[in-house]
């Protein structure tokens, strides 16, 4: 755990040197800001539900991702110092869960900024507190599947542009895999309906907490950062 404690700093503190942390952060408490405070003038209702499930959120939800993780290995890569990290007594594993970390890390940062709406529904409204901290769960989790697929995307090509579209395309997949319920056989159908990404976080938003959705949420992430180390294996074995 050492080597991924050394990794995740390293990319923390490249995180922190560069604007990019800065003004993501900054676009993306103001969008949330801005869609919380529109929705509940016309909803006047004390709820995150509106917010959490909107399609501009959950867009900006995969942009975000997507731009946090779309330099981790790609720039590595572009720089030539991928194979100098590569060389060193640190293992695959180690380099895509440390980097991995960083990203999560100011994911939850940014997510943890955004604390100010649910305590102000508390001060103007009554609003359930149960969906909302379900809602956040849910969204932290979506979140770091999506950042996962965001660093796989980046470990496959040496251009953070063309990862982050590739990390957008991913996500398009996943979302309307649903779509092919009607083209497969009765035999598939059950895990065709299981694919779509977005399918499992709405039940959270409303409050439901199910097992299935978290399984879920953790093997795409766990399938994602497998998938990350096995490029770096086949890079390093080239």
């Amino acid at each position: 755990m050492k080597n991924v404690t050394h990794i995740a700093r390293r990319e923390l503190s490249a995180y922190m040197l560069s604007p990019i942390a800065y003004v993501v952060a900054a676009v993306y408490l103001a969008v949330m800001g801005g869609l919380f405070g529109i929705i509940l003038y016309y909803s006047r209702e004390a709820t995150m539900r509106y917010v959490m499930l909107h399609g501009v959120s959950i867009l900006f939800l995969v942009l975000v991702s997507q731009v946090l993780t779309m330099r981790l290995l790609a720039d590595e890569q572009r720089l030539g110092t991928l194979e100098l990290l590569l060389t060193s007594p640190v293992r695959d594993w180690e380099v895509v869960i440390g980097k991995y970390l960083a990203s999560l890390a100011v994911f939850l940062v940014m997510v943890l900024l955004t604390g100010y709406i649910p305590v102000l529904l508390l001060r103007v409204g009554d609003p359930d507190v149960g969906p909302m901290l379900s809602g956040y769960l849910g969204y932290i989790l979506l979140g770091a599947a999506l950042l996962s697929i965001g660093l796989f995307a980046s470990s496959v090509t040496q251009n953070q542009i063309v990862a982050a579209v590739l990390g957008i395309g991913i996500t398009l997949l996943l979302w309307l895999s649903g779509a092919l319920e009607e083209l497969v056989g009765q035999s598939m159908k059950q895990v065709v309906t299981y694919l779509p990404i977005f399918d499992h976080y709405t039940d959270f938003v409303r409050g439901i907490i199910d097992t299935k959705d978290i399984v879920y949420y953790v093997s795409v992430t766990a399938l994602f950062l497998f998938l990350s180390t096995q490029v770096l294996e086949a890079r390093r074995w080239r």
